[in-house]
């Protein structure tokens, strides 16, 4: 993620080295991003100035430095990037040399003044930008990664088959040397449990807004005239579980539903045609009445979608290429009545806490095992 935004890459650490090394880089830019997302409902309602009063409790004034150490490592990202581009140096392509170009746009003179007309983003909007990303993308991301790992406990036989494609198409292959353009297009499976587990489990409920005039909304061949100023958040359980769209098995993980035979694969045994044309494509819904709002849609649909999707298929490529999961039963449990329990416990123990958690994903005790 923060290669994604800023350019630099963290090593990944466990929860044992996480806690072990909290004091020697409690200035990093990590250490200071998961305090504020573990955190943030105390920094939404009190607001971070408020943060710093002392008579607060110790964790709030942690939340406080935090704050102000990410605006740190924003305001050096920003200013770096502002000189780079204004010197025409090279620069990596992340989210913030994008914002950066975006609040450049446009600087000019205005016509009758002395100072210079801004029409791009003015550099709060980039740090507001930059925090969005960092929230909707770690959080949001990882949640669903949990959800999707429980359902394919359940499921020994979707792992399987993820597991054909992914080792079809890494054959002889390291995944570290892989590239997006060589694999990504050709792991529609993998896809696949991506979208279903985000359309059971959406982690983010968007709420739109009908903006300073009354919208239209056509039902049919009515047409309901909704006020101004309206908040209007969609019930996408009701949307993406709907029989209408999805059949009588609408509340089941059931990826292969996304599956659809490709129509343009040439008939040949040569087994590089086969990679390069799959068989198989996802039959992802592209038009604007689609059932499937996971990410939302239209001009302001979710910007992180597709890093989200490549993120969360290149975790399920590292897992299941080589490795399988599986629910331990609890004592005086089959097979069957362990797989009945995470799913109950996937249904009854995932509530919205600003985004959509497991709350308790520890009680779901799953065992890793080599192919």
């Amino acid at each position: 993620m923060s290669g994604a935004i800023f350019g630099q890459t963290y090593p990944f650490r466990g929860a044992d080295e996480e806690a072990s090394s909290a004091k020697e880089d409690s200035s990093s830019y990590g250490r200071a991003l998961k305090i504020i997302l573990d955190r943030c409902i105390p920094l939404l309602v009190l607001g971070r100035k408020n943060l710093s009063n002392s008579w607060l409790p110790q964790s709030f004034q942690e939340l406080y430095q935090a704050t102000l150490i990410f605006q740190e490592h924003m305001t050096k990202a920003y200013e770096s990037g502002k000189r780079a581009m204004m010197g025409n140096e090279q620069q990596e392509k992340n989210l913030m040399t994008s914002l950066i170009r975006a609040s450049q746009a446009n600087v000019s003179p205005k016509e009758g003044t002395t100072g210079s007309h801004q029409e791009g983003l003015t550099e709060q909007e980039v740090y507001g930008n930059v925090f969005v990303f960092n929230f909707a993308g770690h959080d949001a991301t990882a949640n669903s990664l949990a959800i999707a790992i429980c359902l394919l406990a359940t499921r020994p036989d979707v792992q399987d088959w993820i597991a054909e494609e992914i080792n079809a198409v890494l054959a002889g292959v390291d995944s570290p040397e892989s590239s997006y353009e060589a694999v990504f297009p050709h792991l529609p499976r993998c896809l696949a449990v991506v979208f279903e587990t985000v359309r059971l489990y959406t982690a983010v409920a968007i709420a739109k807004s009908t903006g300073s005039s009354p919208q239209p909304l056509k039902l049919g061949t009515d047409t309901v005239l909704i006020p101004k100023n309206t908040m209007i958040i969609p019930n996408y359980s009701a949307l993406h579980t709907h029989p209408r769209y999805w059949g009588n098995d609408s509340l089941e993980f059931e990826p292969s539903r996304w599956i659809v035979p490709n129509p343009h694969v040439p008939k040949t045994n040569d087994p590089h045609t086969a990679v390069s044309h799959p068989k198989e494509h996802l039959n992802e819904p592209a038009n604007r009445n689609s059932p499937f709002v996971g990410w939302s849609g239209g001009a302001r649909g979710c910007p992180g979608r597709k890093f989200a999707q490549v993120e969360l298929v290149g975790v399920l490529v590292g897992l299941f290429r080589d490795f399988k999961v599986k629910l331990v039963p609890l004592k005086g449990e089959d097979d069957e009545m362990a797989r009945a329990r995470l799913l109950d416990q996937i249904r009854t123990d995932t509530c919205m806490r600003l985004l959509l958690q497991m709350l308790h994903p520890e009680r779901a005790v799953l065992q890793w095992r080599r192919r």
